[in-house]
């Protein structure tokens, strides 16, 4: 499916179904408001689904993994060979990702999308290669249009198997060396931010490091000029194919109406591209978490969304995405299974402060 038809099938959430979610919260037994976010979180998902009986599971984590011409200027404290190291670990079962992915009973689905070299993957590594890599996005574009439009495709048509096979939660993952570069990118053009804001330290670089990284993001964004108006040539100038892929992911996941729960730094960005070229697609956003990385916070700022919780995570894989999943199970249930004020025979409010 092209981005075009794509785009077109995303529409708004069911503003009918968040209203009646909310009037449900406000008749179980406690007082209005009482849950906070839960509650928020609640009518957010109704409107997703359109319907206040929504199913969190089955769900699935989609990690992109894709190196970066980038790495080339000592942007990472790890060597460009850990990314193809780390897919071999994620196929294995051994990485982060999939131990908290079993803990929440989601599937993991990891794509080779751009990693450089020949790599010999397990079958349950999907091969969606647009190339081995991209170019140092510091020297001129990272990738051509019909590349990023080509990640874009393959992204979503993962989400849109999902779907068929009864997925209801997409979550959004990620591996690449160099990749908070692309992302520190990324989030200075669609957050408007300077190169010095929203570039950090990513795998723990040191001071010079760091001061390094802020000179080839600023290096990048001087030759390549992106511009967030021209949404899809910014993302070939300066992004990276995972990052692309996740923006297929959050486009056909909005064009499927089912959630997206975001990760850290990476899929933020990956977020704000997507949602730069489809406006609506924000409705079906959720955001985990708040990362350490300082251009996470543009990026959520920039989108206009509250994360659920901050534990100081800088990882990555999609792990915050899913620590996010017991609170989705939890709004789901407080409204099927707590009981009304009519229900349980309890007083409601008399008034009274």
């Amino acid at each position: 499916m092209d981005l075009e038809t794509l785009t077109s099938r995303i529409e708004p959430a069911d503003t009918r179904a968040a209203a009646a979610t909310q009037r449900l919260l406000d008749g179980k037994t406690k007082p209005p408001g009482s849950l906070g976010r839960l509650e928020e979180l609640a009518v957010r998902l109704a409107s997703i689904y359109g319907d206040t009986r929504y199913a969190t599971a089955p769900r699935a984590v989609i990690v992109m993994a894709a190196d970066h011409g980038v790495a080339c200027r000592g942007v990472s404290a790890y060597p460009q060979a850990v990314t193809a190291q780390m897919v071999h670990n994620f196929a294995a079962g051994g990485a982060a990702i999939n131990v908290l992915a079993r803990q929440m009973a989601a599937r993991t689905v990891i794509v080779d999308i751009g990693v450089a070299g020949t790599n010999d993957w397990p079958g349950s590594v999907r091969r969606c290669t647009v190339a081995a890599g991209t170019a140092d996005l510091s020297a001129g574009p990272a990738m051509s249009v019909v590349e990023a439009r080509a990640a874009i495709g393959a992204g979503a048509a993962i989400v849109a198997e999902l779907v068929r096979e009864g997925v209801r939660v997409v979550a959004t993952g990620e591996m690449g060396i160099g990749n908070t570069t692309a992302a520190a990118a990324l989030t200075a053009v669609f957050a408007a931010r300077a190169a010095a804001a929203v570039t950090g330290r990513g795998t723990g670089i040191d001071d010079p490091g760091l001061a390094r990284k802020i000179a080839v993001v600023e290096q990048a964004l001087a030759r390549n000029r992106p511009s967030a108006e021209r949404p899809l040539e910014a993302l070939a100038a300066v992004g990276g194919f995972e990052i692309a892929g996740l923006v297929g992911v959050i486009l056909g996941a909005a064009a499927e109406r089912v959630a997206v729960v975001l990760d850290g730094f990476i899929t933020g960005a990956a977020a704000l591209v997507a949602v730069t070229i489809a406006p609506q697609a924000r409705d079906y956003l959720i955001a985990s978490h708040r990362s350490a990385e300082p251009g996470h916070r543009a990026a959520l700022g920039a989108l206009a969304l509250d994360p659920l919780f901050d534990l100081g995570l800088r990882l990555g894989e999609g792990t915050g995405a899913m620590l996010a999943m017991p609170l989705l199970d939890a709004a789901g249930a407080i409204l099927r299974e707590m009981a009304s004020f009519e229900s349980a025979g309890v007083s409601g409010p008399s008034g009274g402060g």
